[in-house]
């Protein structure tokens, strides 16, 4: 059960603290019944995901995360979840909330999606910032 976070070209926030996260990111795993195998965040700039979201994915704007679901086994997530941290930083200040709470919304959308959720539709994201939501409130047990 390996979570790993990998700064690439940005700097890692000086409140950064793994371990908590680590364990916050397989306890909501664990109550969507899943677990975690292998689990790789890889933090980008905007330049650097925006390339990684033409090539794979053939789509031409920014986005703040974009995660790979590799799993071969059912309940167990192995994936590589690429989040640009200045994209992240925009978004705080779109949505008024602070840099940290947009970044472990972030993190835990990842997993929420190799859950199972989806954002697509209006219904699925109302669902998918519901669970972020309860996930967020269960981080506090962890900081």
């Amino acid at each position: 059960m390996a979570i790993s976070f990998h700064f690439e070209n940005v700097k890692k926030p000086t409140y950064f603290k793994p371990i908590p996260i680590k364990r916050w990111l397989k306890a909501v795993a664990k109550q969507e019944n899943f677990s975690i195998q292998d689990l790789n965040y890889i933090f980008l700039t905007d330049e650097e995901l925006l390339e990684i979201n033409i090539e794979y994915l053939n789509h031409h704007t920014y986005t703040d995360i974009i995660t790979f679901d590799n799993s071969e086994k059912n309940g167990k997530i192995e994936s590589d979840i690429f989040v640009s941290l200045e994209r992240v930083e925009d978004n705080a200040k779109k949505f008024s909330t602070s840099y940290t709470d947009e970044l472990y919304r972030v993190l835990v959308h990842g997993v929420l999606h190799l859950c199972g959720y989806k954002d697509k539709k209006k219904a699925d994201q109302d669902k998918m910032r519901q669970k972020e939501n309860e996930a967020l409130e269960l981080l506090e047990q962890f900081l």
